[in-house]
């Protein structure tokens, strides 16, 4: 499994709860008093608009304010020199827009762009407001980028006013959710003021600012952009704030950011306490932060340093905790991290003393299991697939270089659950499980074991997978089993059978014109060959077709022209082609000796 890259914070955040106002507070005017109070300030066409717009409000469930009088008036209110006008109208288009999202076009929001320009700070907050309402449509998101609406909004993040601070980094916030907006908000500028407001003591600044940084993490520019903005120190020092919501976009953003290898260099080298409170998290009481504490240590634990510091920091226990938790989420955080901390194998003791072959092995199981009791969580299909891949994997990887524990694994009911799932299991289950099968047949002291349970007869099917890798895992494992066994009648009973046999795969593999299957093939006969098992030799010299297949292997001309290019490729093709043609020559050989 590739490294994880997290989700943006939604569709959008929208901050906007205290701008309901009632536009009639700003420009009712009830009697003729107030009527002539205004008269010397209002402009004829101002009066009409306001009339208009008054009318709306009172019943506005029979008309459509955007393609309808109301626009046109409350865009009046827009252009009029009077300030107090433009504040009804700035509130005017953050309460109908709150209230009513839809895609708008250019002339909905050309006003509210020119609103964004006042020096009215009032004026300011309701538009960007606004704007923010919008931007949680799709289409509106590129319509205000492609309008010119960053400048405006990277002016008010600089405003020494909190709330216009706060709509426009949640504006900023809404629109970094669209795939086609995150480049330009990175080239505009944005980045260096959104990570300053990110460390702003107000809570919706910083929690919209996070936001905005966590959704420019989705692309390797932005995150490269992100890292030169200085935006590291900031996101690390804000995983203990008290705020689970910031918790949580900066834990994601930075699980984002060490999907790159000189970024987790970065990561590693300049904030030495990131690892420690990331494991400090996982034990936190937030589901969402808990995950993505367990994603961002597995995206560093794509690097060796980090595998280690990870366990030397105490992680194992969290991740245990979360790996038999009821939340899928959390299951599949949890064994993702685990399956890359287990590639080191310094860490393989250490998780297993921990106790974690159990959990995993339990894992290997069917979705909607009639044996599962009310706290078994019911998974999808593709996150029990993906589950499933990760727990055998690092069943694998804890099984590589300790005869110890590979002994422990069987014993934990590993090969019992592989036996059961494998022939029905998804093709990358499937890849996972023949594979964990090949190393632990590499144990001289299961192969006994192995073989008595009738596992050639769950692999011999798997060599004629569609699944290429499946079908080289299946026969490596065979190879493996078949030498040094000692007693070879489990291969002689599945000669012909089951789906024709060993005999079978190894004519499929011998005359497959694929390295790795040739090579799988002829080192398996020459296991055979020298195990000296009698009747075994015999029904490999009467079939025909492993004869003639094995002589054309042995007299393969190997090309001897010299790579272009410093082709490895080809370099390596042509070792492996001499390889294949000195076992095929062996096992010829030792044919001879023994008529």
């Amino acid at each position: 499994m590739g490294c994880c890259c997290s989700s943006c914070c939604g569709a959008g955040i929208c901050v906007f709860g205290c701008l309901r106002v009632r536009i009639v507070a700003e420009i009712d005017l009830p009697d003729n008093s107030q009527d002539r109070l205004y008269a010397p300030l209002l402009a004829e066409s101002e009066r009409e608009a306001v009339s208009v717009l008054l009318r709306y409000l009172e019943n506005r469930g029979e008309e459509d304010f955007f393609s309808s009088g109301p626009l046109r008036a409350l865009t009046t209110l827009v252009y009029s020199s009077n300030v107090d006008l433009q504040r009804s109208a700035a509130l005017a288009f953050a309460e109908i827009t709150e209230k009513d999202v839809q895609a708008v076009n250019e002339e909905t929001l050309s006003p509210i762009l020119l609103l964004l320009q006042s020096p009215d700070f009032e004026v300011q907050r309701a538009a960007s407001a606004a704007l923010g309402n919008l931007a949680v449509n799709n289409d509106n998101k590129i319509l205000i980028v492609e309008m010119g609406g960053l400048e405006p909004l990277i002016k008010q993040m600089l405003s020494a006013n909190v709330e216009v601070q706060c709509n426009a980094v949640g504006c900023i916030t809404n629109l970094a959710t669209h795939d086609d907006n995150k480049v330009k908000i990175a080239r505009s500028g944005a980045l260096v003021p959104l990570t300053k407001l990110a460390k702003s003591k107000d809570e919706r600044v910083q929690r919209n600012a996070t936001g905005a940084l966590l959704n420019m993490t989705h692309s390797d520019e932005n995150r490269q952009e992100l890292v030169n903005a200085g935006a590291i120190p900031v996101l690390v020092s804000l995983l203990q704030s008290e705020d689970a919501d910031v918790q949580y976009y900066c834990t994601t953003a930075l699980s984002n950011i060490a999907v790159d290898a000189m970024n987790r260099k970065v990561l590693t080298e300049t904030e030495p306490k990131l690892i420690s409170c990331l494991v400090q998290l996982m034990s936190t009481g937030k589901v969402k932060v808990q995950c993505q504490a367990a994603l961002a240590l597995r995206n560093l634990a794509s690097d060796e340093k980090c595998q280690l510091e990870i366990v030397q920091a105490g992680g194992l226990p969290p991740l245990l905790r979360l790996l038999q938790s009821n939340v899928p989420q959390l299951i599949l955080s949890s064994v993702a991290c685990i399956r890359n901390i287990s590639i080191h194998a310094d860490n393989e003791a250490p998780i297993i003393d921990a106790g974690f072959l159990k959990p995993l092995v339990a894992l290997l199981k069917q979705n909607g299991n009639s044996n599962a009791n009310a706290s078994t969580p019911v998974l999808s299909s593709a996150t029990e697939e993906e589950i499933q891949c990760h727990a055998i994997s690092t069943l694998r990887n804890l099984a590589a270089s300790s005869e110890r524990n590979k002994k422990a694994i069987v014993e934990a009911g590993a090969v019992d659950k592989c036996i059961n799932l494998v022939l029905s299991a998804p093709s990358s289950v499937q890849s996972e499980m023949t594979a964990c099968i090949a190393v632990l047949a590499l144990s001289d002291e299961l192969k006994t074991y192995l073989l008595s349970i009738n596992i050639i007869n769950i692999l011999i099917p798997l060599t004629s997978s569609p699944n290429p890798e499946v079908q080289g895992n299946s026969g490596a494992a065979i190879g493996n089993l078949s030498s040094k066994v000692g007693d070879y009648s489990a291969f002689i009973k599945a000669w012909d059978a089951p789906d024709g046999g060993i005999s079978g795969y190894l004519k499929r593999f011998l005359t497959s014109n694929d390295l790795i299957f040739e090579h799988i093939a002829a080192w398996t006969l020459l296991q055979f060959m020298e195990g000296g098992d009698k009747i075994l030799i015999s029904l490999i010299e009467k079939s025909s077709d492993i004869m003639v297949a094995v002589q054309s292997l042995s007299v393969r001309e190997v090309s001897t022209e010299q790579p272009t290019n410093g082709d490895l490729i080809e370099m390596e093709d042509a070792e492996a082609e001499s390889e294949i043609i000195a076992l095929a020559v062996r096992v010829l050989k030792i044919i001879d000796e023994n008529r």
